[in-house]
């Protein structure tokens, strides 16, 4: 992630699922300054929402899904 966030590409999407801490939250907010589109898991379908929820704090999230919806999601960001 933090080699991506070097680049200026703008065609990245990040995805957080289940899981504690905010290492991966401060990663995308970092994609998330150079334009990538971001989706985070729901909190009804994680294990352990702690990950997904500081990624939701720090407001960079585009959308908020259950973990059987993010793959069409990447696959219709992915089309555009």
């Amino acid at each position: 992630m933090y080699s991506l966030e070097k680049t200026q590409s703008k065609d990245i999407i990040g995805v957080i699922l289940t899981g504690m801490g905010a290492d991966g939250a401060k990663g995308l907010k970092k994609l998330r300054n150079n334009s990538a589109y971001i989706i985070a898991q729901d909190e009804e379908s994680c294990v352990v929402f702690g990950m997904p929820k500081s990624t939701i704090k720090f407001g960079v999230v585009d959308k908020v899904l259950p973990i059987d919806d993010i793959s069409d999601e990447i696959i219709k960001a992915v089309e555009v």
